[in-house]
């Protein structure tokens, strides 16, 4: 195939009829698939199917029993099921319009970049279709946030937020990306050195369905952006962050309805420690849940470190609080943030530590002559 539409489904039914309709008029003339990467609790999987009985295009659908990385991961799923020379990422809700598809391979196949982004703010763009004022602010204040923090990889890229856009398959590393959440294309241009060029586009209003835009998408785009500028680290300091905040929140809490600030404490690292742990699972080591550890393993191995550092912590707050001016809460943010450092240790080399994987070693006297020769030549050593 020339070209793959790779869509990422969730509970879009009423619109898969009317989409295919549209993507293979937009490809009329151009061999051309379209691949469903479906992760529906609803009927859309039957809607694909009865689609593709009458569909002048190849369509076939990937169910995923097990959706890892949300909408991210299901577009990873379809780019790797693809072998076409380009890959159309699009929403399955319609707001991404299909007319705009020839129009971001004709720009990719004549300016010879990797990515073609289909932009909202480019001249002939709009964020029309977004819902509401607090949509349009947040997607904007999104916007900017990002590409403040890739000013080089985003140069080219004024809508790093956008879910369509088309890109050359083979100039992406598969195995680079770690999607989660939404936004694949920050995921992709933040982790490959790529050319990109952009069309505009106008998203469109949904028709039919929900969004899936909510607070936690937000929490992981943030915690995706932290991790992809600074590593793993950051996606761990965010958790640790708002698990830090809310502990003294409990605290500070607690105190005021009278509880003693030894118990208040103990309360509030019980309800964080539980809360941290969901949090880590889900958004910063969901890569490598998958290690040799059951959840349960993992849950008692954390559960045993934090409550170990808690009871540390508590009796050195109590020596802190009883034998100086220090108050309770500015103490506790001191010892929170020094045990900081040892709970990511900890969590990344023991709670989560990757399997060993088996060493490949040349052997220099089995080596073609030729390839020896070559590296005397020109001082290169084997890798």
């Amino acid at each position: 195939m020339q070209v793959s539409v790779i869509v990422p489904t969730f509970n879009e039914a009423p619109n898969i009829q009317e989409l295919v309709d549209r993507i293979q008029q937009s490809l009329r003339g151009r061999q051309a698939e379209i691949v469903f990467v479906d992760d529906s609790t609803d009927d859309t999987a039957d809607a694909i199917e009865k689609a593709a009985l009458t569909a002048e295009l190849p369509v076939r659908v990937i169910q995923r029993t097990q959706p890892v990385g949300g909408l991210s991961g299901a577009v990873l799923e379809g780019l790797k099921a693809s072998t076409s020379e380009w890959c159309i990422v699009m929403d399955g809700d319609l707001q991404h319009p299909p007319e705009v598809i020839p129009a971001l391979l004709t720009s990719g196949i004549e300016q010879d970049v990797d990515v073609v982004v289909a932009s909202r703010h480019v001249d002939g763009g709009s964020s029309a279709g977004l819902s509401g004022r607090v949509r349009h602010l947040v997607s904007n204040s999104a916007t900017i946030l990002t590409r403040a923090m890739f000013p080089t990889r985003l140069r080219n890229c004024s809508d790093p937020m956008t879910g369509f856009f088309a890109v050359r398959r083979a100039s992406i590393d598969l195995n680079s990306l770690r999607p989660r959440g939404f936004k694949i294309l920050l995921e992709v241009l933040a982790r490959n050195p790529l050319k990109v060029a952009e069309e505009p586009f106008v998203f469109g209003v949904r028709r039919a369905g929900e969004s899936k835009a909510d607070f936690r998408q937000g929490l992981r785009f943030l915690i995706q952006l932290a991790t992809l500028r600074f590593g793993r680290l950051s996606g761990f300091a965010v958790i640790g962050a708002l698990g830090a905040l809310a502990n003294l929140a409990i605290m500070a809490a607690l105190q005021a309805f009278g509880v003693w600030y030894l118990l208040a404490a103990v309360i509030a690292a019980a309800i964080t420690i539980v809360s941290n742990f969901l949090l880590q699972e889900r958004f910063v080591f969901n890569d490598l849940r998958t290690e040799g550890r059951n959840v349960w393993m993992r849950f008692a191995q954390s559960l045993a470190f934090n409550g170990g550092e808690t009871t540390l912590r508590t009796v050195v707050l109590w020596v802190l609080v009883e034998s100086t001016p220090i108050p309770s809460v500015i103490a506790q943010g001191v010892l929170l943030a020094v045990g900081f450092v040892l709970r990511f240790v900890y969590h990344s080399r023991v709670v989560y530590r990757p399997k060993l994987t088996t060493s490949v070693s040349f052997d220099l006297e089995n080596v073609p002559y030729s390839f020896q020769e070559q590296q005397a030549h020109d001082g290169s050593q084997p890798r």
